[in-house]
């Protein structure tokens, strides 16, 4: 039993000792149940909305005020015509328009009705149609509170409109989402290894005693993966298009160049990993298992980061794959032209030269 206990507490000892098996076995429930309770949510918080207010009377204002007060929304910005919406839109800047038509309080008083028109962003449908229900909740609940002297009626009416995806098809944003997780992680993977099994099969000092500097030799390890990823991006977009029926609204060359910088991106991490790496185990499971969770739930692919607490859509924006969403939503689905995405194409190649920066500069020209 002494014996018995002697090897129990040496196999404590191993086990504390191995910092992975610690992560593997503390780490990674505490940040899944973190990231999951905080993430997984089908409230709304704090979305960004755009008011146009032709009437611009005493009850459109409290109604405004009803509405800014709430927690689930904000007024972003004003506007003031309808040639106004579409661009506003396209850049992003805001989730629904809500349009109070011209003599609001005046239809209220004469017709004993007057309408509100929301128009909502539809390329993430759960998004839409919450902000439907709870703009309707909210007016309603507007409407019995109201002290007004005016006599609203039992409903305030809404028109909604939607954009981008009227029939709130998710296969909208089931396409973009899926060849996003797909090339983040494949093309990470792939080339996290990379080095790793140089040094695992000895072959690193023919690299070393190469005439190649450490520029050529990363280079060198993403390029073949690059063409390799090109055309698995190639497939997932045939296979979106001619089989989900996903719209391409916007220019292919754009969208081309596009998924070529976010594939350079992944496998720059990738190459980031494997330099980091000592071995291929270790690459894998930092690529697979540590990509994987982020990629997934902090891109706004399932979750919507606005409903996030404030640190986790804080770390959202380090996530390669968050921008190239926004990106793919915009070209796919709102035939957005460079000018609207430049600043998501500016994060994505900024990110890119920072791995391949950081992995060149992690790469060892010695042996240890």
């Amino acid at each position: 039993m002494k014996r018995f206990l002697g090897f129990v507490t040496k196999e404590f000892y191993h086990i504390f000792r191995d910092k992975r098996s610690m992560f593997i076995l503390f780490g990674m429930p505490i940040a899944q149940i973190l990231l999951f309770g905080f993430a997984i949510t089908n409230e709304i918080n704090k979305v960004p909305i755009a008011i146009m207010d032709k009437s611009n009377d005493t009850e459109t204002q409290k109604i405004i005020q009803k509405i800014s007060a709430s927690k689930y929304f904000y007024i972003e910005q004003k506007i003031y015509s309808e040639a106004q919406i579409e661009p506003t839109f396209q850049k992003g800047t805001v989730k629904a328009v809500l349009v109070f038509e011209k003599d609001y309080i005046k239809n209220l008083e004469t017709l004993k009705q007057a309408k509100i028109h929301l128009i909502a962003d539809a390329t993430d449908p759960n998004m839409a149609n919450a902000i439907t229900t709870y703009t309707q909740s909210i007016l309603q609940n507007y409407n019995q509170q109201s002290n007004s002297k005016v006599q609203i009626g039992a409903s305030i009416p809404i028109e909604t409109q939607l954009y981008y995806n009227p029939e709130l098809q998710s296969v909208f944003t089931f396409v973009p989402g899926v060849m996003t997780v797909i090339l983040m992680l494949i093309s990470a993977m792939m080339t996290s290894i990379s080095i790793t099994r140089e040094k695992e099969l000895g072959t690193m000092e023919v690299l070393l005693v190469s005439p190649l500097n450490p520029v050529q030799v990363i280079l060198g390890k993403v390029f073949p993966y690059l063409f390799l990823s090109i055309i698995n991006a190639i497939v997932i977009v045939t296979l979106g298009v001619f089989v989900f029926g996903m719209p391409i609204e916007g220019s292919l060359l754009l969208l081309a160049f596009e998924s070529i910088l976010f594939i350079l991106t992944a496998l720059s991490l990738g190459i980031l990993i494997s330099t980091l790496s000592n071995s291929q185990q270790t690459a894998m499971m930092i690529s697979l298992m540590g990509l994987m969770l982020p990629v997934i739930i902090l891109s706004g692919f399932i979750f919507p980061i606005s409903s996030m607490p404030l640190p986790l859509q804080l770390i959202s924006n380090i996530i390669p794959a968050k921008w190239f969403i926004i990106i793919l939503k915009a070209i796919m689905l709102k035939g957005a032209s460079f000018a609207l995405i430049w600043k998501e194409t500016l994060i994505l190649f900024v990110m890119m030269l920072f791995f391949i920066g950081w992995s060149i500069q992690k790469y060892k020209i010695r042996l240890e």
